[in-house]
């Protein structure tokens, strides 16, 4: 049995997952609530292992390398860092319906990662700019960061649904409150936001040493510079003018726009040093 496999199936096992949050949300029944969060650790679980074997695979290969160096390893280690934060936020919250709104981004990236013909799931040998120390280092503190900004707008999503209103919908009453979501906001907002930037200086300090520069104005690197600067607005705009509710929602979707884009649309439609990211 292959990583890949493994991997393939824990997609199925958090689109699962998904479906059991959702019956939660919409039923309200406790034993079903129990379950949504037992199979998204499953899943966490089942993820792990065949991140490790992935691992070891490449060692078996002669390569060598942790598993961070192409697309569909990324869009893995995005999901799993995704689910370790949503289970986190869950312990904390003690509410379940927020897995309906969190557990559909670790599902995505998965299905995008397993069966996307645009995603190589075979173990390369790093290129000369990826061997390097600073790949873990700078990889792990990127995705924390736009791992907690998914579950940012998941709640900034939340927050709209709900609306500023009384809350009349047996769904609506299921959902935290609109003080609760928009402190939620702003703390997973401020956690991503500090492991972008410790991310953005690793990746700098790691230019150095591949390309002797520390900033080349890489497509990559000025859009995640614009991710940063949107959330940075989000927190100034909350500390020095109040900004709260609809505003910092809108702006946790928009900045997530921004990650999927530094993500994604680099990679697909321009080109520069991170070009890799799409091989």
């Amino acid at each position: 049995m292959s990583s890949s496999y493994i991997l393939s199936l824990t997609t199925f096992v958090y689109l699962g997952a998904t479906a059991i949050y959702l019956l939660y949300w919409i039923f309200r029944l406790e034993k079903v609530g129990i379950l949504g969060t037992v199979v998204t650790a499953l899943g966490f679980i089942m993820q792990t292992v065949g991140i490790g074997m992935r691992w070891h695979e490449s060692y078996q290969m002669g390569y060598g390398h942790a598993p961070l160096s192409n697309l569909y390893e990324s869009l893995v280690f995005f999901a799993w860092v995704t689910i370790l934060v949503y289970l986190v936020v869950e312990f904390k919250t003690k509410n379940r319906v927020i897995g309906a709104f969190a557990t559909p981004f670790a599902c995505l990236a998965m299905a995008y990662a397993s069966f996307s013909p645009n995603v190589q799931d075979s173990i390369q040998p790093l290129i000369p700019a990826l061997q390097s120390n600073w790949l873990l280092a700078h990889v792990i503190t990127c995705f924390l960061g736009y791992a907690s900004f998914a579950v940012a707008c998941g709640f900034g999503i939340m927050y709209l649904i709900r609306g500023d209103g009384p809350s009349s919908s047996y769904l609506l009453e299921a959902l935290p409150s609109r003080r609760a979501l928009d402190e939620l906001m702003h703390q997973t907002i401020i956690f991503g936001f500090l492991w972008l930037t410790v991310g953005i200086i690793t990746g700098a300090v790691w230019a150095n040493q591949a390309w002797g520069t520390y900033w080349s104005w890489d497509p990559k690197e000025t859009w995640s510079l614009i991710t940063w600067f949107v959330y940075a607005t989000a927190l100034h705009a909350r500390f020095v003018r109040g900004w709260a509710g609809k505003k910092i929602a809108y702006l946790s979707i928009i900045g997530f726009v921004s990650v999927i884009f530094t993500y994604f649309g680099v990679n697909f439609l321009l080109s520069g040093l991170h070009s890799y990211g799409s091989s």
